[in-house]
């Protein structure tokens, strides 16, 4: 049976030595390359087309939901799997939606990471549990009920054009409270700026589409 191949993508080099060491003696798995940025990552993806990336999400240059997208624009068939430390909503809702196909937290066992990249290569998802609950949380929670009364009234007038500090004024809130609640927004939909929370929030039906 010929092996299938890997590319391991972080940009810590003892990651991925960590990595080659884990899954070299595999005999169904052959690593065949190493990048320390999302940039690397796709250019090396399209020399050498890997069955599967293992790729973390947070590293200089280009992040791993960047090079996942760069995956589907340049329509690059490798299976991605994420390897990270972080497990919140902000960072797993958008590498899922980006396209990967598996999303591993860093401890896991060797067992388990070879057990994911064996399952991604054949088309099929593997989510670590702590991000499996988090999702069928997702599914299960009303989107209305998703975010707070304040944070739903935060949000309508930011889509509406307010600076922080006019949303405070309105709200008698200081600015910085404003900011605070901002940021969980972002991670309660999964985004990263207000224009992509405001576009979120219309997408979920959480604003009026009059406005």
């Amino acid at each position: 049976m010929t092996p299938l191949t890997l590319l391991v993508v972080d940009d810590h080099p003892v990651v991925r030595d960590g990595i080659v060491g884990m899954v070299g003696s595999a005999d169904d798995i052959t690593v065949i390359g190493e990048a320390s940025d999302g940039a690397e990552a796709v250019a090396l993806a399209q020399v050498h087309a890997p069955d599967v990336v293992l790729m973390d999400l947070r590293m200089p240059r280009m992040d791993g939901v960047a090079a996942l997208r760069e995956f589907s624009r340049l329509g690059i068939a490798s299976r991605v799997v994420v390897l990270t430390t972080f497990d919140a909503d902000a960072d797993v809702l958008p590498a899922i939606a980006a396209g990967a196909t598996g999303y591993l937290l860093k401890d896991a066992s060797r067992d388990e990471l070879l057990h994911a990249i064996r399952a991604a290569a054949a088309g099929r998802t593997v989510l670590a549990p702590e991000v499996a609950s988090r999702l069928v949380d997702r599914v299960r929670t009303p989107e209305a009920a998703l975010l707070t009364p304040r944070e739903l009234e935060i949000l309508g007038l930011i889509a509406d054009g307010a600076t922080n500090r006019a949303a405070g004024d309105r709200l008698h809130l200081s600015e910085a409270t404003v900011k605070t609640h901002l940021l969980s927004i972002y991670g309660k939909l999964g985004v990263g700026d207000r224009a992509a929370a405001v576009a979120e929030g219309f997408r979920r039906g959480l604003l009026d589409t009059t406005r």
